[in-house]
């Protein structure tokens, strides 16, 4: 019986310890070196955003927070002109979002009138996460793990991540503009 217990014990250490160190990866190179897959099927090097501030959510069809899009869009629109790439990434880890990159697509442009890029359908949390999504990780730190769809991120032009917002943060709240103003200054 001691043995058992024993062999039980060590057990749980190990599965603890494995779960740490996979919850715990993360990605360590630049902002620039990443890529994802957009909406459309494209690859899209985040490279291509270098020298412009980048606004980054993680979005869902079917949220009580999808409404969002239209104050996404609107940033998308004032800003785009001085230099304001947005991304939508959309995720179905909390449950919300569409089977299809199509139906994606399609309820965000005739609902919401969404024209700015849109990533694959994604994840943003736990192992399977996009690799982006870890980079805000190790660089916001752990807080800044989507809980929740509509999720927001601001990188500076530097490729280096300036701020987070959760959920409950509409896109077009005083300290989300304040910060896009401040990166677009620079």
């Amino acid at each position: 019986m001691k043995r058992y217990k024993l062999f039980l014990r060590y057990l749980c250490v190990f599965i603890m310890f494995s779960l740490f160190i996979n919850s715990n990866t993360s990605y360590a190179g630049s902002f620039y070196d990443l890529s994802f897959k957009s909406i459309d099927g494209n690859n899209v090097n985040l490279s291509e955003f270098e020298d412009k501030v980048v606004f980054i959510v993680n979005t869902a069809s079917f949220c009580g927070f999808t409404n969002q899009f239209k104050g996404i869009q609107e940033i998308s629109e004032r800003y785009e002109s001085r230099g304001l790439v947005v991304i939508g990434f959309p995720s179905n880890d909390f449950g919300q979002e569409a089977n299809s990159p199509n139906e994606v697509k399609k309820i965000c442009t005739l609902n919401y009138d969404v024209n700015f890029l849109m990533a694959d359908i994604s994840s943003v949390t736990g192992n399977k996460a996009h690799p982006l999504f870890n980079f805000l990780k190790l660089n916001l730190g752990e807080r800044s793990v989507p809980k929740w769809n509509f999720y927001k991120y601001i990188i500076g032009r530097d490729g280096v991540p300036i701020n987070w917002f959760s959920s409950i943060t509409k896109p077009t709240n005083k300290k989300i503009i304040t910060s896009i103003e401040l990166a677009l200054a620079q």
